[in-house]
């Protein structure tokens, strides 16, 4: 099947399923499936347990940050001018709240196909960053939702163990974040060097001052 039939395949086989299909202008024209979170776990049951399909294995799944978008288009309104009504050009502002994407590739390893992608969103980047955890479904997701969880903030509900897999417990923030600003205390680098050692002078620097 290709990404368009499995689409439909997914639509048909899950009531009220709704997917979209994401393209991937890249010379490896790799498209995906965007799911609704609420349809996730349903849509991933699907692709694994369909006969044709038996999409078993989880081999990556990552996390994506996006941030708050503005875009300007110029339009024309008609306004007042001195009384007379008169064509102006404005600038007109779109703002586009950002989000959190989790990403996952899937094989059949019976079947020997793949890579089929997956992806899902949440809310935005603050408040509503909670996704379904799809290791039920593929248990080699386990680690790495906790990778996406330590490192984007994304909240997997259902995770057998979610906890932090790289930064230790007290760490604050999450360092993938593409608004993610470096604590300012090098102190811990028993070797600093380069960029870092210049790091720590200054941060040395400010603390005299």
């Amino acid at each position: 099947m290709n990404i368009e039939e499995i689409k439909s395949a997914i639509e048909k086989a899950v009531p009220g399923a709704h997917v979209e299909l994401v393209l991937n202008p890249s010379p490896s024209a790799q498209h995906s499936l965007l799911l609704r979170p609420e349809q996730a776990q349903a849509i991933a049951e699907f692709l694994r347990d369909d006969p044709e399909l038996h999409l078993d294995f989880c081999s990556n799944a990552t996390g994506v940050d996006w941030l708050d978008t503005e875009t300007s288009e110029k339009v024309k309104v008609k306004k007042l001018v001195d009384g007379i009504e008169q064509e102006v050009e404005e600038v007109r502002k779109t703002h586009t709240p950002g989000y959190l994407e989790a990403v996952y590739h899937i094989y059949s390893m019976e079947k020997k196909h793949g890579p089929v992608i997956i992806r899902m969103r949440t809310g935005n980047r603050s408040d509503q960053v909670t996704l379904p955890s799809l290791t039920p479904v593929w248990r080699s997701a386990e680690f790495q939702e906790r990778e996406i969880f330590d490192l984007f903030g994304i909240i997997f509900e259902g995770h057998p163990d979610l906890r932090r897999i790289l930064m230790w417990d007290g760490f604050e923030d999450h360092p993938m974040r593409k608004d993610y600003v470096e604590p300012n205390d090098y102190e811990y680098e028993p070797t600093a060097h380069d960029s870092v050692l210049e790091k720590a002078k200054q941060a040395r620097a400010m603390e005299g001052a």
